[in-house]
């Protein structure tokens, strides 16, 4: 295989690259390339002269690497040149090479290279045919960039020994192939819909009378208020969708990539821009947006549906904490005069016997009977279980419920798995009691009624609708969260279980998958090298116990802990003070636009940002448009504040274009990927670390607007909603990802995700975090997909330590490790 040309590189750079030699070779391409068997030397004896002989050997080089013939036999790296001279015993000679160069001994070598290796010219109809089939299935099965396909051309070619034809001629055979490709996927989808849904989807694009946005722009538009008035808008979208009667049409016999492709269009591309696109591509876009909108809609749906329940509970916990705050000052005032009571009783029993009405009367001197009984109600009333008032604090809510509730009822389908049944069939008794006013309990599964549900529940009695109806949401929130009942038709809400292997598919890839992860398929064997490894580490800290000064053994509570000192900062020394002035005075005064221009030059970051739609599109002096962008996000300035008319490239309606069309996330991670890759390679870079141990970090931010991809916390949002933005740093310093989390959620499985999911150069195969919600479970996530996961605990007293063999003697570490 040729030397590859990445899919990162920018079309510029990739087409001037083509078919020439790099600035340097290295080690393995040489010995690859460049090195020749007994046969090849054999043949180039035959040559006459020294020069030629070496002439003809760069030559089998070049082609053999490049996939063609240069036009100058040596215009390729000197290491090269003095790589196969080695091989042959020669010393170069620049005057006799130069000869070769203008002599026509070359081209008989050309000729004579070709006709003995069996190198073929493009031009050849079946070399094309070959070619065209070949890129022909990629391009009608994956959504492909055109530097990728002529990256997989050159080396197709390479390898079925077809010289390389002209640069033109290749990028156009593949343009030509991709655009048939699209027209076909185009036709094929618009032939599926019957010319009503034709209809319906073409509407879409028309704007509603009263309203300033298309059909489709309003269907597209997420919900922002986490309300039930903003659950049934957002049912009513899921509902909307399904009456253009297209999401019933079956797509799963195109190509996946193809359709996300389409989708990603539809979803981004103004209407305006859709009218003027061909039929064909116009009606396969809508189909595709549409069909794959309904389940966009129910994620929204239900993700508002859970933040709403969420929020419903944690609000009724709010205010029943902020009772028991205000009725304080009652307790105590009850307590005080109950206490007159207790001590008065107390006193009487060192006393001589006397008769009750003379012990009644004497506490009735310090306290009336009205105080004490309305004493013993406050206490009554102040101390009751939290069960019961949580129940009544719902109760309260019924009339809220009832706003979103039959609505959802009505448009999504539930399913579940076992573990659901109960839930389901009570859902599916919702679902008949709608419009019902007398329902007795025994026509209702009473199966999820239990605990002090079960006395506001009786089983013998009219149903209390209010508290049977809020009972099943209270289980059927926990269940969504568990996916013991989901929706097959959302993505996110969906049967975890349809992503796992089936049992054949699990066996036949069990031994691949396991050596991917250094995995012994025996888990007994795991198990026995994990135990091996614990007992080592037991030995090996309790051997180094005495001269560690960091950790010790405390009591506490009546059981032995394990102490870590935390070391403190220490002290900048006068150097590193004075370093830091000599690097600030030396820094550069500079504007950010000059700086991210600058960075551009460096790394070409600005060409990872490709058209929504096109991703052939480019125009004049675009990367200045995409840095202006940038700065104007990134800043929250606004487009004003770069906008300049008298320049093309920041003109309001460039600007407004790049803004609509480029940047999206996958490409502001593509274009973060370069910025790693490039400085990885700095020299002061490589010697921080060599990108295997990464750190993460979670920072919170309150969201000021509506959405409901933020979530509550009182601790650090206050009455608002708000993210956290997960950030991921590698030992060179440089963040390699990023996650935006709606809320607090767990962030170790979040940073798992990010470790899997990052697409730059790095390959950390260590994560260092803060506490991050962990749990024994991540550990274990985190060891199978072959990290280390190594949190700071805080709360590294309250461990449990385990070992396996109760018989193993750690001398200290045994009051630690009991279980």
């Amino acid at each position: 295989m040729s030397r590859a040309i990445t899919a990162s590189e920018d079309s510029t750079a990739l087409l001037a690259r083509y078919g020439r030699y790099p600035p340097t070779l290295t080690a393995e391409q040489l010995h690859r390339y460049f090195r020749f068997d007994d046969h090849d030397r054999a043949v180039m004896a035959q040559k006459k002269g020294k020069h030629n002989r070496l002439g003809y050997a760069l030559q089998l080089a070049t082609v053999r690497f490049l996939g063609t013939f240069l036009t100058d036999p040596l215009d390729m790296p000197e290491a090269a040149i003095q790589y196969v001279a080695q091989q042959l015993d020669l010393t170069v000679n620049p005057v006799k090479l130069y000869r070769y160069r203008t002599r026509e001994t070359r081209w008989d070598h050309r000729h004579d290279i070709q006709a003995r290796w069996g190198y073929r010219d493009f031009s050849e109809i079946p070399a094309i045919f070959d070619l065209a089939r070949f890129l022909s299935a990629r391009a009608r099965l994956m959504a492909e960039p055109p530097s990728r396909l002529l990256d997989l051309s050159t080396a197709r070619l390479v390898e079925h020994r077809v010289l390389l034809p002209g640069v033109t001629t290749l990028t156009r055979l593949i343009a030509r192939i991709q655009h048939r490709a699209d027209e076909r996927l185009w036709r094929d989808l618009a032939a599926l819909p019957s010319e009503a849904q034709v209809t319906a989807l073409e509407a879409l694009l028309d704007v509603p009378p009263r309203s300033s946005v298309s059909r489709l722009d309003q269907l597209r538009k997420a919900p922002l208020s986490v309300s039930a008035p903003g659950l049934v808008g957002a049912l009513k979208r899921v509902e909307a969708v399904r009456r253009i009667g297209v999401t019933t049409l079956d797509l799963s016999g195109f190509p996946e990539q193809r359709l996300n492709t389409l989708f990603r269009i539809g979803m981004g591309v103004k209407a305006q821009a859709m009218r003027r696109m061909t039929r064909s591509r116009r009606i396969a876009t809508l189909l595709v947006t549409v069909s794959r909108l309904e389940g966009q809609a129910l994620d929204d749906a239900l993700t508002l549906f859970e933040s709403l329940l969420t929020d419903l509970f944690n609000r009724i916990e709010r205010q029943e904490d902020g009772a028991r705050q205000d009725q304080l000052p009652s307790l105590e005032e009850a307590a005080r005069r109950s206490n007159q009571l207790t001590l008065a009783f107390l006193e009487s029993l060192g006393q001589p016997p006397q008769n009750f009405p003379a012990f009644a009367a004497r506490v009735l001197a310090l306290v009336s009977q009205e105080q004490l009984q309305a004493a013993a109600e406050t206490v009554q009333a102040l101390t009751r279980p939290r069960s019961e008032t949580r129940l009544e604090g719902l109760l309260s809510r019924y009339s809220y419920v009832q706003q979103f509730l039959p609505a959802l009822l009505r448009t999504v389908n539930f399913e579940g798995s076992a573990a659901g049944g109960p839930s389901l069939a009570a859902l599916q008794a919702l679902r008949r009691l709608e419009r019902r006013s007398q329902v007795k309990a025994t026509e209702v599964p009473l199966t999820l009624v239990k605990g002090d549900w079960s006395k506001l529940i009786p089983g013998k009695a009219p149903l209390n609708r209010p508290a049977y109806t809020l009972c099943i949401l209270d289980h059927l929130h926990l269940a969504l969260k568990r996916r013991d009942v989901f929706v097959s038709a959302s993505p996110k809400f969906s049967d975890p279980r349809l992503r796992l292997l089936s049992d054949q598919a699990w066996t036949a890839l069990k031994a691949e998958v396991c050596r991917s992860l250094d995995l012994d398929p025996d888990p007994q064997v795991m198990l026995a090298q994990l135990s091996a490894q614990l007992d080592e580490r037991y030995r090996l800290v309790e051997a180094r116990l005495p001269q560690n000064a960091a950790v010790s053994l405390a009591e506490e509570e009546g059981r032995t802990v394990l102490v870590l000192q935390e070391e403190e900062a220490l002290p900048e020394p006068p150097s590193l003070r004075h370093l830091r002035e000599l690097v600030a005075r030396r820094m550069p005064h500079l504007d950010l636009p000059d700086l991210l221009l600058e960075v551009h030059r460096w790394t070409g970051f600005a060409n990872a940002f490709t058209h929504l739609s096109e991703a052939r599109t480019r125009v004049g002096h675009l990367d200045v448009s995409v840095c202006a962008v940038l700065l104007a996000e990134a800043c929250n300035v606004g487009l004003d504040a770069v906008v300049q008319p008298e320049t093309e490239a920041l003109g309001r309606g460039r600007l407004s274009w790049v803004d609509q069309h480029y940047l999206r996330a996958e490409t502001i991670a593509s274009a973060n990927a370069r910025l790693v890759e490039f400085q990885a390679t700095i020299p002061t870079v490589r010697a921080w670390g060599d990108g295997q141990v990464a750190s993460v970090d979670g920072l919170r931010f309150r969201v000021p607007v509506k959405t409901i991809y933020a979530g509550q916390n009182p601790k650090y949002f206050g009455v608002r909603s708000g993210v956290t933005y997960v950030n991921f740093i590698s030992d060179q310093y440089s963040g390699f990802h990023s996650i935006v989390v709606p809320g607090t959620l767990r962030d170790s499985l979040f940073a798992l995700d990010g470790m899997i999911e990052q697409n730059t150069v790095l390959r950390p195969q260590q994560l260092v975090s803060d506490t991050a919600a962990s749990s024994y479970m991540v550990f274990g996530l985190f060891r199978l997909l072959g990290y280390q996961f190594s949190p700071e605990l805080a709360d590294l007293r309250e461990r449990t330590y385990a070992r396996v063999t109760r018989e193993a003697n750690y001398g200290k570490l045994n009051a630690l490790a009991t279980s």
